[in-house]
This record gives structure tokens, C-alpha cells and sequence, in this order.
């Protein structure tokens, strides 16, 4: 059953996010003061490359104290649409420019706390542009047939990266998997009809 929001407050804001509090009726009638975090969009994308591998950064997370690999990911500047924004993220973030990009998913890893949405694309070849902008962590090219050990491993805690990447090994199933010299089999499997999610910009040719 759908919660009635009665009112909003902010109680903290910043270029990066919007603490709110909010009036929530449940549908049992009863009101509780829910926190709630507003975010701008964010964009990214899992790049690969014919051999099989895909390109991740490898760093630091203070909040959690852990170290792990990560799709590169983040904030779409205003006015910025999208598919411009991973594309730019990509680079900045691993000194590697992304071939043409299409619409893979989109996520909101925490949609019990905040509206964050993260838009995620997908590349099938990128050209080493020089040292990334960002330096936050190492960019490497990765097996995508080692993903799942990562996983197991606790190597890949991020949900977004977590969520895309995987995502990309199923949609390889049908052809064998996406595995080193089988590129083309995972192209095969996509279905460019498929709807993506954009609901902070709709209507928008992605």
C-alpha cells in the first residue's frame, strides 16, 4: 500500500545532497517523521574491450574503511545529459575514452533512503587518452571471467558495480558468455528496444 508524504524539510543541504525529514502517513493511518537523502543523478559505464576484459578502478572507500573495484561512476553535471556524463566520468576517472556508449540499467541502490539514481551504459571500446583527471584510485583492465570470484571474494562491494556488471555476464549467457575472443556473441544477445530508466529526464533521447 501506497505511504501518503504530507510535508518536507530540509534540514541540511549542499551541492552534493539534500538531508530532509518528511511527514509520512503509513496506510494504517499512523505518521512518522521519515530522514531522507536528495541527490543530483549520477552516470557511469562498463566498458569492455575484445579481449574479454573490463576496464575497473581499484580504490579506497573511507566511509566503509575497504578497499575494492568499481565501475567508473559519477555526479552528471547541470545541464548535462546523461550519456555525455559517463562518457566524461569514464575518462577522467581512468584516463581512458569510451567508444560509442548505449543504455545498460539504471539503479537506485538505497531507494529506501534516498532518491539517488545512478544511470549505467554500456562500451564495447575505449582508447587510452592519458593520465586519468582523477586520481582517487588505479584503473585497470580486468578479466570479466574473474567478476564472479571477485564477488565471492568481497573484492566488489559496491552495489552499483556490483548490479552493472553482473548484469553484463547475464545478458552474455545466451551466446556463451561474455569470455575472452566473444565479444561479438555478447553484442548478438542485446536487445536495443529494451526501455531505460530516466525519470529525471523524460522524454530525453539518451
Amino acid at each position: 500500500m501506497r505511504w501518503q508524504v504530507h510535508s518536507e524539510k530540509t534540514l541540511y543541504t549542499d551541492p552534493w545532497l539534500d538531508v530532509r525529514v518528511a511527514d509520512v502517513e503509513l496506510p494504517d493511518g499512523r505518521h512518522l517523521d521519515h530522514r531522507l537523502i536528495r541527490t543530483p543523478p549520477a552516470a557511469g559505464a562498463v566498458v569492455t574491450d575484445d579481449q574479454g576484459q573490463v576496464l575497473l578502478i581499484w580504490r579506497h572507500r573511507f566511509i566503509t574503511d575497504s578497499w575494492g573495484w568499481e565501475i567508473p561512476l559519477g555526479q552528471i553535471h547541470e545541464g548535462e545529459m546523461p550519456k555525455a556524463g559517463a562518457a566524461r566520468t569514464v575518462e577522467e576517472q581512468t584516463g581512458w575514452r569510451p567508444g560509442p556508449l548505449r543504455p545498460l540499467l539504471a539503479v537506485q541502490p538505497s531507494n529506501g533512503i534516498s532518491d539517488s539514481l545512478h544511470h549505467i551504459y554500456r562500451g564495447e571500446s575505449a582508447t587510452h587518452a592519458g593520465p586519468p583527471a582523477d586520481r582517487w584510485g588505479r584503473a585497470e583492465w580486468v578479466p570479466v571471467s574473474g567478476i564472479r570470484k571477485l564477488v565471492d571474494n568481497g573484492e566488489i562491494g559496491c552495489g552499483t558495480s556490483m548490479s552493472a556488471l553482473l548484469y553484463v555476464m547475464v545478458e552474455g549467457l545466451p551466446s556463451g558468455g561474455l569470455v575472452r575472443g566473444n565479444a561479438a556473441a555478447y553484442r548478438s544477445a542485446f536487445d536495443p528496444d529494451r526501455p531505460f530508466l530516466l525519470r529525471d529526464y523524460p522524454g530525453l533521447d539518451v
